[in-house]
């Protein structure tokens, strides 16, 4: 009497049935991965073919797009000797601030090349103004108000908070922001640059 626990054996019939499923569906699954590497890499290639064809004016265009960096004036604020709000003990803090604000269209004309001939003969050219000048001279009635922006932010902060990377960033972005606000869209700083940082 055999015993109803016992495995029944087979043949090898289904050994063979399961080996070739399993040899069929990893064949299908690599044409499957071979077919989507093909459309992938066929587009890769296509668009990277497509680049080549244009002419070099378009390239100029898609990289002044992509990698352009505004470019302002630079304002030095000079240096600053403050209080830092430390509880425990007293801190100090020595930095020299520069800002980068944004150009206006009317900041550099374009110079008309008739007027470089000057007039028939008849007196002198007008002196040139330097762009420059009348820029500093701009920024400077919002100075004081600048660097007041700058002295109540930076002595809100204790010497832990100034001593980090994210720390001076942080200020950095509060600094642009409240000189901004001076500004009053007249323009914009782009940048704010500490020099000389040294907390004792």
């Amino acid at each position: 009497m055999a015993n109803e626990n016992e495995p029944v054996k087979t043949n090898g019939g289904e050994i063979n049935k399961y080996l070739i499923i399993s040899l069929v569906s990893t064949v299908l699954l690599c044409v499957v991965f071979a077919g989507v590497n093909y459309l992938v890499v066929d587009n890769l290639v296509s668009s990277k073919m497509e680049k080549l064809n244009l002419p070099q004016e378009e390239l100029d265009e898609e990289d002044a797009e992509g990698d352009e960096i505004q470019r302002g004036i630079v304002v030095d604020l000079g240096d600053f000797i403050l209080n830092l709000c430390d509880e425990s003990q007293k801190k100090y803090l020595k930095v020299n601030v520069a800002i980068e604000v944004s150009q206006k269209d009317t900041d550099f004309p374009k110079e008309d090349p008739n007027a470089s001939k000057g007039g028939h003969g008849h007196g002198e050219a007008p002196a040139k103004v330097d762009p420059m000048d009348a820029i500093q001279a701009e920024m400077n009635q919002f100075k004081p108000a600048i660097r007041d922006a700058v002295i109540t932010n930076l002595s809100s902060k204790t010497s832990a908070e100034l001593s980090s990377a994210a720390g001076k960033e942080l200020a950095k972005e509060q600094i642009s922001n409240d000189i901004n606000s001076i500004l009053g869209g007249e323009r914009e700083v782009l940048r704010v640059s500490f020099g000389q940082f040294i907390i004792q």
